[in-house]
């Protein structure tokens, strides 16, 4: 089933396993979260937020609020700050928290808030301000401008839209869930159905703008997410999809001279032509890619990030990502269900390398986890990285219990073409270090400093190590 081309019946068979696999991954994370926070030393009720990706995280965090506070701010201790809330609904709020570290955890004090903010991320049914952008909307929904406030410049070409959801007529000559044909565009609809637009929040965290569209017998609802504090639009989507044989993109002509653009795959990148100038560039005309693409030009560029859609084409600045393919054979109700997913776009100064479109993308597809926890006693500190690296070009992608061992095992991967000298550093001291291969065998033992151990790391080159802490 990975291509997404088997029968009907092969879906109805792992839509079950899919749910007993989900609830046993949220019932061993679960198990995970509360064995560490009740660990925590901790003098007050607090919120432990954890960070399971590899690199130090400012982000977004949601949480429950406790018993007894009614309107929550967080107090970081460590710069004596009191960080505003924003409610969301349904006993949850939601903060920007800072230096969450890698593969870690910290803690903040959760106190009832002692004064007001009224800095809310302008938004209206035309018209959205932070101090990133400036962002307008027409009456159909669709983004006509989006200045970035920061290099004074405008995303979009002039006189075009953005966010413009398309549908094409999607009949291949053969293999119809395998193939987009090159004469797919040929026949092209605009979905433009408004049904509503209105403003759902607004907030010092976040303000949010709803767009509901039908097209046909399908419904889109799309919540348009502005931050007050991260350089990125969110297009949250849902679709309730019931057609068939139509190929559906979302569309962004971008003001970026650019012949080439990256896209991400697993552990690297790829680059291909923006242009049909050889039969080649022609025939590439869909690239696969997984959490983001960027075109980029000098010291400017913009990346497209998303959390579950891996199909796209950029052509003449003009950047595309494919959402749906709802193909009739060998399933003839291919994609004829519910769908939740988010796209972003993350406008950015420099190249996608330093503006670190790569964390930006794995911290879209990965929250922060949340724990409140009441003041106790614990052997571990309000503030832990159980192992971190200290190149932003290398990222670790993989903590494990080693197949045959109780070692941990820590695969990582160079992704800016980039050699370099590394340290890794570990909570605790190192018993031993071994690179070993895919498989889990040593292939050689590593020389260790107390908690660090230095390697050096090839370009796009994924190592893997086995480690014993002390």
């Amino acid at each position: 089933i990975l291509p997404g081309t088997a029968i009907k019946e092969a879906y109805d068979v792992t839509d079950e396993e899919y749910k007993s696999i989900l609830k046993c991954g949220n019932e061993m994370l679960n198990e995970g979260i509360d064995y560490v926070a009740k660990n925590i030393n901790l003098d007050k009720k607090s919120l432990v937020v954890f960070n399971t990706l590899g690199f130090d995280r400012d982000d977004i965090v949601e949480f429950e609020i406790p018993e007894g506070i009614n309107n929550p701010s967080i107090l970081d201790s460590e710069k004596l700050l009191e960080i505003h809330c924003q409610l969301i609904g349904n006993n949850k709020a939601i903060f920007f928290a800072q230096n969450i570290p890698a593969n870690g955890y910290k803690s903040f004090s959760v106190i009832e808030s002692t004064k007001a903010n009224n800095e809310f991320v302008s938004i209206d049914n035309t018209f959205a301000e932070n101090k990133f952008f400036n962002i307008k909307f027409n009456e159909e929904g669709h983004i006509t401008s989006i200045f970035d406030k920061r290099n004074n410049r405008e995303v979009l070409k002039s006189g075009q839209l953005a966010n413009v959801i398309q549908a094409f007529e999607d009949k291949p000559m053969d293999y119809d869930n395998w193939d987009i044909e090159i004469y797919y565009d040929e026949k092209m609809w605009v979905v433009n159905d408004v049904q509503s637009i209105e403003v759902i929040e607004t907030g010092v965290v976040r303000s949010t703008l709803q767009i509901t569209r039908r097209f046909l017998d399908s419904t889109f609802i799309q919540k348009v997410h502005v931050y007050n504090d991260i350089p990125r639009i969110d297009f949250n989507t849902y679709i309730d999809w019931k057609q068939s044989q139509v190929l559906l993109k979302a569309a962004f002509p971008l003001d970026i001279n650019s012949n080439e653009a990256t896209y991400e795959i697993q552990y690297g990148n790829v680059k291909r032509a923006t242009h049909k100038n050889t039969s080649w560039d022609e025939a590439r005309f869909e690239v696969c890619g997984h959490k983001w693409v960027d075109l980029s030009e000098g010291d400017f560029g913009v990346s497209m990030l998303n959390d579950c859609k891996y199909g796209y084409d950029i052509k003449n600045g003009n950047m595309r990502l494919t959402m749906l393919k709802c193909g009739t054979e060998p399933n003839p109700v291919a994609d004829q269900e519910e769908h939740r997913f988010t796209y972003s776009i993350y406008v950015h100064e420099g190249t996608w390398k330093e503006a670190k479109t790569t964390q930006m993308a794995y911290s879209l597809n990965t929250e922060l986890f949340t724990k409140v926890e009441s003041a106790h006693a614990g052997i571990l500190n309000n503030e832990l990285s159980l192992v971190n690296i200290d190149k932003n070009n290398v990222m670790i992608e993989v903590i494990k219990k080693a197949e045959d061992s109780d070692d941990i095992i820590i695969r990582l991967y160079e992704y800016e073409n980039k050699r370099s000298n590394c340290t890794l550093e570990f909570s605790k001291d190192i018993a031993y270090v071994y690179e070993s291969d895919m498989m889990e065998n040593n292939i050689s033992k590593l020389e260790t400093e107390e908690k660090r151990v230095r390697f050096t790391i090839k370009p796009y080159e994924i190592k893997t190590f086995k480690v014993k802490l002390g």
